[in-house]
């Protein structure tokens, strides 16, 4: 399950180690209170975490400053802790230098989630391959592998190169590369990726590409890039400390220039010390993410919820986040004189000994159906084809048009190309050479999929884009049934990261939503990468911003609409218990109607009005109003 694998013990010492520093620092701060612990010492303990987190803080920021070229919430976090400190207030100085580390704390855990993508990428890829040498089958290193190297891929295993099959046939599954949702069946010619799994077959691969030049070696170099390039969006509150400091200092130097009083001076900087600008941002972060994790979600990060809450345009993967990303009987179709029962019962029959998915497809709809199997005998599968078996002494074949060595007739031809049409795979049902029936099977649209995307546009993103790897006319279908007008059909991952990175120089806040490795370099590069948890590889929950724990697609909507509520909550907390209370405080505190304590009382007030504030995000709801919605008809067998 997600949260075995979230959270391992190798990470959660990590964690430990991350968080150790602010944890020390804040259980100090808590023992600062009692006066006793004050008494026994001999001085205020507030005084210890103030000086180390003051450092840390003075440090990090001139860093930040020289690099960046300009001033950050650094600065006023530095102003705020020598202002209150000046006046004896260890304690708010302490918090206020608290509450920067733990943010940063929470920073560095999420860069080391991006790491993590790349980490369990690269073990996709086997480390050796069996390889034909001198006449013989020999397990190398990859390194020792090169160009026209003949490589045996056995069953179940990964293919570890790029190359052309040499011999043999299968069904692979390329989902990890090509989101491909139904297996592809690979004969001699066929091409094949480093990190997919060969599903039934033994083949015989004559290499390509090997390590970093093979398609998976340049999704992870495609991932590092993105991460590197990935725009990240300025704080609010870096954005704001632009402006607010330099005109603060200005404000405290001209009052004493005027009134020659420099506690009116110290009054004005105690006043306008931005604690409430501080706690405006990651309280609000706090709440929301702590609102979010109770639905399922896991948000990394205020800097998520900031960009989530401005979205401009969605882009949605089909395969496994869209649909169901696996296999289905979608119709059943009888020829003769036969119940649709027996049509499916004969066909998971014949399919029963075969470790195609599609067979399994057949299987599973007759287990759910309470089918009983038949008895079968010779079983034979043909390559490409589909197989043959004998069933109580009639011949039972299963498979596409190619099973079958006469003409098809025209009633039977019409069917398969509707189903067809609908981006459907077929397979006719043959009893002693005599077409009994069809079944059709194909990857069926997620529960909840329609309602969440209409929720989406209601509430305001106007461009939803579905992007797929599968081909044109099965993508046609899925986006047609979804109500989707703009889709983009057999992309590879790069060519999704260009989707990307094209609507961003467009000036798009752009989100992507997906399940699958080769959606993980969009997934780095969007302002916001939102996976599917439950049913996503750990590579892009490792590679996103957002991962929903469950494979409810309301979800989305529903942790929009708290991002936009989040964004709403800290500009209250900026322009009203921030700026507004700092406006009147500097106003008074110039004319001398204000004292520096006054002005502490204030200023920590300002901050209780923000935490309160932000206190509401814990319970917030988006309606998506479902009942609004109306729901689509799927398919049914008839």
């Amino acid at each position: 399950m997600f949260y075995k694998q979230d959270f391992s013990s190798q990470q959660i010492i990590r964690y430990i180690n991350t968080f150790s520093y602010p944890l020390i620092l804040l259980f100090m701060i808590i023992l600062s209170v009692f006066n006793s612990v004050n008494e026994i010492l001999g001085f205020n303990l507030a005084l210890v975490p103030l000086i180390i987190a003051g450092a840390n803080i003075f440090w990090s920021t001139i860093k930040i400053m020289i690099k960046k070229r300009k001033i950050t919430a650094g600065v006023l976090v530095i102003i705020a802790m020598s202002a209150t400190a000046y006046i004896d207030d260890y304690l708010a100085a302490a918090i206020v230098g608290w509450m920067m580390i733990i943010g940063e704390a929470i920073e560095d855990i999420t860069l080391e989630k991006t790491r993590n993508a790349v980490r369990k990428l690269i073990t996709l890829t086997p480390s050796s391959a069996t390889v034909k040498r001198d006449g013989q089958w020999k397990v190398l290193p990859l390194s020792k592998i090169s160009k026209g190297d003949i490589v045996l891929v056995k069953p179940g295993e990964r293919i570890s190169v790029d190359g052309i099959v040499a011999s043999g046939t299968s069904a692979v599954n390329e989902a990890a590369i090509t989101g491909e949702s139904m297996p592809v069946d690979k004969t001699e010619g066929s091409e094949v990726y480093a990190g997919t799994i060969n599903q039934s077959g033994a083949l015989e691969i004559s290499v390509d590409k090997v390590g970093a030049e093979t398609t998976l070696g340049k999704i992870i170099r495609v991932i590092k890039e993105a991460e590197d390039n990935k725009g990240q969006r300025q704080k609010v509150a870096d954005k704001f400390a632009v402006y607010f400091t330099p005109i603060i200092l200005l404000l405290a130097l001209l009052v004493y220039i005027f009134t020659g009083e420099l506690i009116r001076s110290i009054t004005v900087l105690v006043i306008a010390c931005p604690c409430a600008l501080v706690l405006a941002t990651p309280t609000a972060v706090v709440a929301s993410v702590g609102n979010a994790a109770q639905k399922g979600v896991l948000v990394k990060g205020g800097i998520t919820l900031e960009s989530a809450g401005q979205l401009t345009s969605i882009l949605v993967d089909k395969t496994g986040t869209l649909t169901e990303g696996k296999p289905s009987v979608v119709n059943i179709k009888s020829f003769a004189d036969k119940e649709i029962n027996e049509v499916l019962c004969l066909a998971a029959s014949a399919e029963e000994k075969s470790s195609h998915p599609i067979a399994t497809a057949i299987i599973n709809k007759a287990d759910e159906l309470g089918l009983s199997l038949l008895s079968t005998a010779e079983f034979t599968m043909e390559a490409g084809c589909g197989v043959r078996v004998l069933i109580e002494n009639r011949e039972v074949k299963v498979g596409n048009e190619r099973i079958i060595d006469r003409n098809i007739p025209s009633k039977i031809s019409d069917y398969l190309v509707d189903r067809k049409s609908r981006g459907e795979t077929v397979l006719l049902v043959i009893v002693d050479d005599s077409i009994i029936g069809a079944i059709a099977i194909a990857d069926t649209v997620r529960e909840n999929a329609s309602e969440a995307l209409k929720s989406i546009k209601r509430d305001g993103v106007k461009k939803i884009i579905m992007l797929t790897g599968d081909n044109h006319q099965t993508a046609e279908v899925i986006a047609k049934e979804l109500g989707i007008t703009d889709f983009k059909a057999e992309l590879l991952p790069e060519e999704k990261l260009a989707v990307v990175r094209n609507l961003q120089q467009r000036g798009e806040i752009v989100a992507m939503i997906g399940d699958g490795i080769n959606d993980s370099p969009a997934l780095v590069l969007a302002d916001v990468g939102i996976a599917m948890g439950a049913a996503g590889t750990h590579v892009a929950i490792e590679a996103s911003d957002i991962a929903l724990m469950g494979d409810d697609l309301l979800m989305v909507p529903q942790i929009l609409g708290l991002s936009r509520k989040t964004l709403q909550i800290i500009k209250q907390n900026i322009w009203v218990f921030a700026v507004l209370v700092n406006l009147v405080g500097i106003v008074l505190s110039s004319i001398g109607n204000i004292t520096p304590i006054t002005a502490a009382i204030i200023h920590n007030l300002a901050s209780v009005a923000v935490v309160a504030n932000s206190a509401r995000l814990l319970t917030y709801n988006h309606d998506i109003n479902p009942e609004n919605i109306s729901i689509l008809s799927s398919n049914c067998c008839s």
